[in-house]
């Protein structure tokens, strides 16, 4: 067998041993959706940073990076900004609402014909969102082991689904966490060992390959500056708005209290600022070694460059490393498939399956439920994936843009706006989604870019500027028409019944009414999952610093002991983490009972 894909089977095997011991955590479908509101800021955290993060950074991201430098990393700024917003104030109030799914607070703001609008409008984002993850995955793990691409999106896929729908949330960002501190390790080490063969960080930018007057802050391939400042100003406009929302808020469902939401949101912060300068440091090194992608991969043709951190971790980095790094990526995408499996499901047994269809349904129905739903959700993202696959020409870094421009975005603008204007109209909610559509429309089918070229009396525009304008119209677009909307909307406010303004009401007190969550059950239940993940990521780490056994070089086994020791170095600060008090106590109770 390859030692790449051993060491990816050993990595399964491991992963489904974590849903097996978490699988006890789950007993309702408040457990399987959102680990029942009880976890540690530091898992809650890591999750929140994973569903950012996925084999598509390594591969579209990596790729733009290849190509242009610097400016893929003001993507990640950006999302740092929004965990930024979280900490300061957004994440206390999600967690606040006090709901199992966030189309329940959609219900309690805007009613419940709002809950059907965006229980079954959100679903094909999400569900989309999931296939081009699919697809990045799929692209390196065929680069890997050399299989056919279709194949391989079936077969990882299939994977992916098997281990997200027996886990649950609990399984699943208790996977996360392992991921985050494994991924984090290993492209630290990556970047070392890039920045080392580059001569150091000031060589490797100044080598990076530019056409005449470009900068490394803004890359190739632009005529008109003005058009990458001005989608980067609304790039950071448009993941404020997608990070502080409602129906984004599922991150912090799952805390146990105000507190951790808060410092999970940090923690979150921290890690996307750290990333970017970590994770792309490699595909400016190869770019600056005048790798030519497009020879090395023929069969990707344009899609080559989505393979230069591959390359690197294949031509740079020790034996058994490109094993390692696919493990973490396919956990990562699964983390991140989450939201198009678990998260999907839950919104339809809870605002759908439940109140419409079954309103008397059993917990145990329920979960049923919950897991075949995924199931159907799991192949629907295998579908996509394999569409993407089939469009040759497709960008996996523009199709990313688009998306959450015309698609993405435009939902979340109800969901942001209604957090602050409350004196609105039940059909705001509905009514901006369909503003968002038409205008989401027009940008992508109807705004060409010779018409822009005519507007302005611009040189013909090259292929990435007119990319980037286009998700900066979709952006500008939505935040004057669709936000305007929604604003306009106020002047045609009328007294709610008092159901409905229950309900209003209850939704902003819960904003403002802090959770607190110190019982003595749930401090026994914070050492448990202090005490089980930390076993489990120290033995991941010993796992790791075994492979120093490898046949390497010197400097490539200790690679692996480096990798080792971060790893086993968190697991062990979880397990001394552990507060021997409510033990003594819980023992101490038990006795005189």
């Amino acid at each position: 067998m390859d030692l790449n894909t051993m060491i990816v089977g050993i990595y399964f095997l491991f992963l489904i041993a974590i849903g097996w011991m978490f699988r006890t955590f789950t007993n309702t479908t408040s457990d399987y959706f959102r680990g029942g509101g009880s976890m540690l800021w530091w898992m809650v955290g890591a999750s929140a940073f994973m569903t950012q993060f996925s084999a598509w950074t390594f591969t579209g991201a990596a790729g733009k990076a290849y190509d242009d430098g610097f400016a893929v990393a003001i993507i990640f700024l950006a999302n740092a900004f929004g965990y930024l917003m979280n900490y300061l104030y957004f994440a206390p109030k999600f967690r606040q609402m006090r709901v199992v799914t966030v189309i329940e607070a959609i219900r309690l703001r805007f009613g419940k014909h709002n809950e059907q609008v965006f229980t079954w409008s959100g679903m094909p984002n999400s569900v989309i969102t999931a296939g081009i993850w699919l697809n990045g995955l799929a692209i390196i793990a065929s680069g890997i082991f050399g299989f056919d691409m279709t194949m391989t999106i079936i077969l990882t896929g299939l994977v992916v689904l098997v281990m997200s729908v027996t886990g649950g949330s609990w399984a699943v960002i208790a996977s996360d966490f392992m991921q985050m501190v494994i991924i984090m390790a290993v492209t630290v080490t990556c970047t070392i060992v890039a920045v080392i063969q580059g001569g150091g960080v000031g060589e490797i930018v100044s080598n990076f390959p530019l056409e005449e007057g470009a900068s490394f802050v803004s890359g190739n391939n632009l005529n008109y500056l003005s058009i990458f400042g001005i989608w980067a100003f609304f790039l950071f406009f448009k993941q404020f708005s997608i990070t502080n929302n409602m129906l984004n808020s599922y991150r912090y469902l799952a805390a146990k209290d105000s507190k951790n939401a808060k410092k999970a949101a940090l923690l979150a912060c921290i890690l996307m600022t750290m990333g970017p300068l970590i994770w792309f440091m490699p595909s400016w090194f190869i770019a600056g070694q005048g790798v030519d992608l497009m020879a090395q991969y023929p069969e990707a043709g344009s899609k080559a460059g989505d393979f230069a951190y591959l390359y690197f971790v294949q031509e740079y980095m020790p034996a058994g490393m490109v094993g390692l790094l696919i493990s973490a990526m396919f956990a990562a995408t699964m983390s991140s498939m989450d939201s198009g499996l678990n998260r999907n499901s839950g919104i339809f047994v809870k605002n759908f399956y439940q109140p419409i269809l079954r309103p008397n349904a059993p917990e145990k129905e329920l979960v049923v439920v919950s897991k075949l739903t995924s199931t159907f959700f799991g192949i629907a993202i295998i579908l996509v994936a394999l569409f993407i696959n089939s469009l040759k020409g497709l960008s996996l870094f523009d199709t990313m843009m688009y998306v959450g421009a015309l698609i993405g975005f435009p939902m979340t603008i109800p969901a942001f706006c209604g957090f602050f204007i409350k004196k609105t109209p039940d059909w705001a909610g509905w009514g901006t989604l369909v503003v968002g559509g038409i205008v989401s429309y027009f940008v992508g089918f109807v705004i060409t870019a010779d018409m822009v070229q005519n507007w302005f009396d611009l040189e013909p525009l090259t292929g990435r500027e007119w990319s980037d304008l286009k998700v900066a119209i979709g952006l500008i677009g939505h935040l004057i028409f669709t936000a305007g909307f929604f604003i306009l909307s106020t002047v045609f406010y009328k007294p709610l019944s008092d159901e409905r303004q229950k309900d209003v009401d209850r939704f902003f007190n819960n904003l403002a009414t802090p959770l607190v969550s110190e019982s003595t059950e749930q401090k026994q239940l914070d050492n448990k999952q202090r005490r089980m993940l930390g076993s489990l990521i120290a033995v991941a780490g010993v796992g790791v610093m075994a492979m120093f056994v490898l046949p390497n070089p010197f400097w490539g086994r200790m690679i692996f002991v480096l990798c080792g020791a971060i790893v086993l170095g968190v697991g062990l600060l979880l397990v001394k983490a552990v507060d021997s008090s409510v033990e003594n106590n819980a023992e101490l109770a038990t006795e005189q009972d």
